[in-house]
């Protein structure tokens, strides 16, 4: 197995993150994949399409700059379905001391990280249990810890708050508290004062949280979306937050949230910021070659891995089929996603290496004439983004990142079953460099040869 854990990386803005990754499985290959704009470096993207698998008793280091992304990520393994088994945690990317951010400093900071889990079960579409950084809801076992956070009353809090989830949406709330939206996925909000938020699959936010109640617990629930679930449910997911001078524990009810049905209530909020079973994107299911694209683009240009061309960008195969999809698409160039989900159940989409602007949702299918409800004033550039069933997601990216980049859903059955692409920025002058060289360390298989344990990386030093 692949154990289960959790380590807090937190940089500051232009700082360089070395992310070591030790293999000590028997049998498994892995790779991680973060949930940050890897910035002329799809090298370090840590998905099929860019790297090879790290093998078994070795390791390697991921070497990247966090730029001015500053806010809430995760990280987890992207390969098949080790996400199930942990192996996930938080980044914090925190601001230089000479830039101000737009929010007075909170007294700390929490990291939730909330997310479905199987367990031992067999299907991933019904869970069994939704865990706060990998603990059981409170109530579930007086002999299991539940997850808790300790303040003290006037003072403020930021909570970043994470979906690391496969399949489940949650709506996420505190009990008496209010919660003030100010950041997601590394871009600030207009602020807007919330009673619960929606937090889909491979989502992040920070809130800020003033404990202005009387000195007592409080409720921290997480209830899934989608799916009726009871209080004392294990799909719902329970927390304390614990005064200071409180003298009783939690009780009675949880606080009310909206319908877990109503998804207009979701919509609204956003606005406001072979024979198998396939998923597939424009009628093509995503099938993983034997060599990564990245190493493919840059030692063949992709000949024998890829045809650009084949995808297709503006309208739908007619026959569904497997293939490997690269679009490629022009260097600082603007481009217009749309997401349409005709599935009766809701999506996540992300794209690596960038974050995009999100400028309409809407119901039923798609048309030119939705662009005139295009919010073109203000919208908010995240990463990823949720696609509600039966309806549409539209946002606008500038590629102005060059490398190959992969686009995806969040949902994990989707994603393993062939719901991605790749996107391969170019530009054909070759002067100056547009993308960072392969790192020393760079694993090569498939065409280029066996995979092989890469020199070992230097040991941590303390405080580093």
């Amino acid at each position: 197995m692949v154990a289960v854990f959790m380590v807090l990386v937190a940089r500051t803005g232009a700082d360089v993150i070395d992310l070591r990754w030790v293999v000590a499985s028997d049998y498994t290959l892995w790779t991680s994949s973060l949930a940050q704009q890897q910035r002329l470096n799809s090298w370090q993207d840590g998905v099929s399409g860019t790297n090879c698998a790290i093998q078994p008793g070795t390791n390697w280091t991921y070497a990247f700059v966090v730029k001015d992304q500053i806010g809430s990520f995760s990280y987890f393994p992207s390969i098949n379905y080790q996400k199930l088994t942990g192996g996930f945690g938080p980044i914090r990317v925190n601001n230089r001391i000479v830039i101000n951010v737009p929010f007075p400093k909170p007294e700390a900071e929490f990291d939730l990280l909330i997310g479905d889990w199987p367990g031992l079960g067999v299907s991933v579409d019904v869970p069994d249990m939704i865990l706060m950084n990998g603990k059981a809801p409170y109530g579930y076992s007086k002999s299991i810890n539940h997850e808790s956070f300790n303040v003290t009353k006037g003072k403020t809090y930021r909570f970043r708050i994470s979906n690391v989830g496969t399949t489940l949406s949650f709506n996420f709330r505190i009990e008496k508290h209010k919660m003030v939206l100010v950041e997601t996925e590394g871009s600030y909000t207009n602020q807007i004062i919330l009673d619960s938020l929606d937090v889909h699959v491979g989502q992040s936010y920070s809130v800020l949280v003033t404990a202005d109640q009387d000195d007592t617990d409080y409720y921290i629930a997480a209830t899934p979306k989608l799916l009726n679930a009871t209080d004392d449910s294990p799909l719902v997911a329970k927390g304390v937050l614990h005064y200071a001078n409180s003298g009783s524990s939690v009780g009675g009810s949880l606080p009310i949230g909206p319908d877990p049905w109503d998804i207009e209530f979701s919509v609204n909020q956003a606005r406001s910021i072979s024979g198998l079973y396939r998923y597939a994107v424009n009628n093509v299911s995503y099938l993983v070659p034997e060599t990564p694209l990245k190493l493919a683009d840059f030692y063949v240009n992709g000949s024998g891995v890829y045809q650009l061309g084949d995808f297709p960008i503006r309208s739908v195969k007619e026959t569904a089929t497997l293939g490997v999809s690269v679009v490629d698409a022009t260097h600082k160039g603007w481009h217009e996603i749309v997401f349409q989900n005709d599935q009766t159940s809701m999506d996540s989409w992300h794209l690596d290496g960038y974050g995009f602007y999100v400028v309409g949702f809407g119901d039923g299918e798609w048309t030119t004439g939705s662009r005139g409800t295009y919010n073109l004033y203000d919208p908010v550039v995240r990463s990823t983004i949720q696609v509600y069933p039966k309806g549409w997601t539209a946002v606008y990216v500038f590629l102005d990142n060059p490398g190959m980049w992969n686009l995806r859903s969040q949902h994990l059955k989707n994603w393993y079953l062939g719901e991605e692409l790749y996107i391969r920025v170019h530009d054909d002058d070759p002067n100056p460099a547009k993308e960072n060289a392969p790192p020393e360390n760079l694993l090569l298989c498939g065409m280029f040869g066996e995979p092989i344990a890469p020199s070992s990386a230097p040991e941590p030093q303390p405080g580093g």
